[in-house]
């Protein structure tokens, strides 16, 4: 794996094993064994499974070539991750140098097919911008346009090939309900627990609608795998390597499983956001912030140990925080902050410069006050 020629003859760790020419007879019975099959996979290892596999074998309707795709050969792309540090080799400068290292793969770079989904879908179009969106922001924020564009493109990427889920929520959040292995690492590292800046969520939100009503990124083609350039996963060395975009290093399938006509997978039109367990979330984001112990279990409502000196009935938590409930962090605008603070001080200072007293005829003689009946001559003393 140190040399150029080790890097581009190095194939995928599963073969892929085009369907044989069979009697019309035959092909029903082994679409029927086959349909059966996955039915009995996917009431054991769940769903998605069994869904991608028949797409993959052609009982999804598709036009396109069937491909036989086993559970194993699902398992194998689902282990090509960042999340599960098992798969990193080295982080950080080495990585760095070692990913610069591997040689852009002569393969061709064909443009991937276009992937539309009609704003007149309701929900689900609703729901897949969230879950692309989301994608875009968490994972490339900070990335150029061109970068947040192929980030993009990957999710879609996936949702047309026939070994990940056909919907964008579900790539998206794939391998998010597992402790590690999360495809996409904002979904479960504890990225959520940010509140999004509206800036740059506008502009992933942007990249995302884009993307949805058909925009393709040439740049990275059929792509369906990216890291940074500061982690160095076991499996960029069985992928060809597209080229780097930011700080992200794209790659594509060696063979066939990377070639456009690979793509053909349809879409589900059905789009569901996974429930999150947030409570996961704060232990882990806490475990990554420097071995912190994790939490005690919390009691809802009651997240402070009770002192003697509280002086309230048991059941009331006034004054204490809930953190077992989603709750978020809100910092104010210092900016906003500031200038109310100066407006209240403004006004609270209006009343008293009214009731200040005009001091500018201070040094001026003022008149005596008058006697009372000194203009009658009463009470007048006359001196003899």
């Amino acid at each position: 794996m140190n040399g150029a020629q080790d890097v581009l003859d190095l194939e995928l760790p599963w073969t892929i094993r085009p369907a044989s020419p069979a009697s019309p007879r035959r092909r029903a019975v082994v679409i029927a064994l086959c349909a059966g099959a996955a039915l009995v996979a996917a009431a054991g290892a769940g769903l998605a499974y069994g869904d991608r596999a028949a797409t993959a074998l052609g009982l999804s309707g598709n036009a396109g070539p069937a491909v036989r795709l086993s559970m194993d050969d699902v398992r194998n792309v689902e282990q090509m991750t960042v999340d599960d540090k098992s798969q990193i080799l080295v982080e950080g400068a080495e990585a760095e140098t070692r990913n610069a290292a591997i040689p852009v793969s002569g393969l061709p770079l064909e443009k991937a097919a276009s992937l539309v989904i009609p704003m007149t879908d309701g929900p689900a179009y609703t729901t897949a911008l969230r879950c692309l969106t989301q994608a875009v922001y968490y994972e490339a924020a900070t990335e150029p346009l061109e970068g947040r564009r192929a980030v993009a493109q990957v999710v879609l990427n996936r949702v047309r090939h026939p070994a990940y889920p056909n919907s964008v929520c579900g790539v998206v959040y794939e391998g998010s309900q597992r402790s590690t292995g999360c495809q996409f690492s904002f979904t479960c590292d504890g990225s959520l627990l940010r509140r999004p800046m509206p800036g740059p969520w506008r502009a992933a939100e942007a990249v995302a609608k884009a993307a949805l009503g058909g925009a393709v990124d040439q740049g990275v083609g059929t792509a369906t795998n990216y890291h940074a350039d500061y982690v160095l996963p076991r499996w960029a060395f069985t992928l060809a390597k597209i080229e780097q975009v930011g700080r992200h290093i794209f790659y594509r399938f060696n063979g066939s499983w990377g070639r456009r006509a690979m793509f053909d997978a349809r879409y589900s039109g059905s789009e569901h956001i996974p429930q999150i367990d947030y409570a996961a979330l704060r232990q882990r984001l806490f475990a990554s912030a420097g071995g912190m112990e994790e939490d005690k279990q919390l009691v809802p409502g009651l997240t402070v140990t009770p002192k003697v000196t509280d002086r309230h009935a048991e059941n009331d938590v006034g004054g204490r925080l809930d953190v077992t409930k989603q709750w978020r962090l809100s910092i104010p605008d210092p900016v906003n902050a500031s200038s109310q603070y100066r407006s209240a001080i403004a006004q609270d200072a209006a009343p008293a410069e009214q009731a200040k007293p005009d001091t500018r005829l201070a040094g001026i003689r003022q008149p005596a006050p008058a006697i009372p009946g000194a203009a009658s001559g009463e009470g007048q003393v006359v001196q003899q």
